[in-house]
């Protein structure tokens, strides 16, 4: 490997390691909530705060970074990033464990804020289209290996290592980093506080809501006080961002429906493609009385379809509008959550299979195009805000995805078991597997697909009648930084 690339491979290594993630806690729930003794809902909040954090700060990371310097903001995420994983690995109790993935979010986002922009004043030409390529190879890989590394790990060295695990690779990026990577920064930035504060509340706030919703219902003081708190949360960005001089997100965009109609599909596509695996993780253990790895493993037609897909699309579909691939591949999502609502009481794992390889064409399909679709929609000058929005959009759809599937997955449990506790320990993977049981969980798959299927060809609908084809073809780096 030639000098020039070591840069990509330090880029890489932290993207990767953040956006795995994301997803591998899913086969490591049931363990998890054996050891800490945790509820539904902490199962629930464990997964969520991590893409909520990410989700919440990746905009205005994006603006410190252009301050303090890229470099610098990416080395700090990967130390924070690491405290994090750490204090996840030796956490005493659930409460710990979560506000240490939220830990791990404020690192997250650091990171994945500066990546893009880093990958842009590094390589130029012909090279920057490869080392972006690489990248968004390796996001996809590492979003959709989290479940079976996550297996793996859970099922031999115990769920602790799924975290503590990011030690090692976390040291070896920070000094590959500080040797290979030049800084860079933005002069005349400014970090927009409070639209960061008011978009945060609202998206812990609407998230917090529809969890609580789950265990209290909707009438609940808890879940209408934080609905209304949302509300007003967000009301409160919109007239910031209208008034502010330097925006966190230019709201103009938004009257573009080919931009509006990608950054909503970038939400449904997270929500519909992974926010059910966790719940069908449950099932796969609780229930089938799989083991952690056999799991991931019978997760993988999924990241097999999507990487083959994927890899082949970005050759084959060249020249043909993102309007298309995000649009059918969106579709391809929804019909192959439906197709895992087949789900019976007596269905073993092989249930999913064409499920989840539809779903991972889909995948494979949409989100390698997902960036383009928007960046064409937008101003050139706005490249770096258009990605962050995009990607700020994917991570809170997988936020409220589990949030609102959750909901849905335990609802069904509960109207088919009457005693509480059993609920919640159905939904947890650890009740007795009796008949009454069996049918309920697979009751709450089923249901639970049913929406995820309804969100993905809702966003296909969406971006084949709203997304036009593009006037022009950017590049798929953000703008020339400084």
């Amino acid at each position: 490997m030639t000098s020039r690339w070591w840069p990509l491979v330090a880029i890489c290594l932290g993207s990767f390691m953040l956006l795995l993630d994301v997803t591998i806690v899913t086969v490591a729930l049931p363990d998890m909530a054996a050891d800490l003794q945790a509820s539904f809902t902490s199962l629930q909040w464990v997964l969520d705060v991590y893409a909520l954090v990410l989700a919440a700060l990746l905009l205005g990371a994006g603006s410190l970074a252009d301050i303090v310097g890229r470099r610098r903001a990416y080395v700090v995420g990967l130390a924070l990033f690491a405290l994090g994983s750490l204090a996840c690995g030796l956490a005493p109790s659930a409460g710990v464990l979560i506000t240490a993935r939220g830990v791990q979010g404020i690192g997250g986002a650091l990171m994945f804020a500066t990546t893009t922009a880093m990958l842009n004043a590094t390589y130029a030409g012909r090279d920057r289209g490869v080392a972006f390529g690489v990248w968004g190879a390796v996001n996809g890989a590492g979003s959709a290996l989290g479940p079976l590394v996550g297996g793996l790990l859970t099922e031999h060295a115990g769920w602790r290592w799924i975290f503590l695990v990011n030690l090692p690779v976390s040291v070896l990026t920070v000094a590959l980093t500080l040797a290979v990577c030049a800084e860079t920064r933005r002069p005349g930035v400014r970090v927009d506080v409070p639209g960061i504060l008011s978009f945060t509340v609202f998206a812990g706030s609407l998230t917090y809501a529809l969890i609580r919703a789950g265990e209290d219902g909707w009438g609940a003081v808890s879940t209408v006080s934080f609905l209304v708190l949302a509300v007003v949360a967000i009301a409160v960005f919109l007239a910031v961002e209208r008034r502010v001089e330097h925006p966190l997100l230019d709201l103009a965009l938004f009257r573009s429906t080919s931009f509006a109609a990608t950054i909503v599909a970038g939400l449904l596509l997270m929500a519909a493609a992974f926010a059910m695996l966790a719940y069908t993780s449950v099932w796969m253990q609780g229930v089938l009385g799989l083991t952690p790895i056999e799991a991931g493993l019978a997760l993988l037609p999924m990241a097999a379809c999507s990487f083959l897909v994927s890899a082949v699309a970005g050759r084959a579909l060249q020249g043909i509008s993102p309007r298309w691939t995000v649009g059918i591949g969106m579709v391809l999502i929804g019909v192959g959550s439906a197709l895992q609502g087949l789900v019976r009481a007596d269905s073993t794992a092989w249930i999913l299979v064409p499920g989840l390889a539809v779903v991972g064409i889909g995948v494979g399909l949409a989100i390698p195009t997902l960036t383009a679709a928007a960046m064409s929609a937008a101003p050139p000058q706005l490249g770096g805000m258009v990605a962050g929005t995009l990607n700020t959009a994917r991570q809170l759809g997988y936020a409220l995805g589990v949030a609102v599937l959750g909901l849905v997955f335990r609802s069904a449990i509960a109207a088919r078991v009457d005693d509480p506790a059993l609920v919640g320990a159905a939904a947890s993977g650890q009740a007795p597997r009796l008949p009454m049981v069996q049918e309920a969980v697979a009751a709450g798959l089923r249901d639970g697909y049913l929406v995820a299927g309804i969100a993905g060809i809702l966003g296909g609908v969406l971006v084949l009648a709203l997304v036009r084809p593009a006037v022009r073809r950017p590049e798929v780096a953000q703008p020339a930084a400084a």
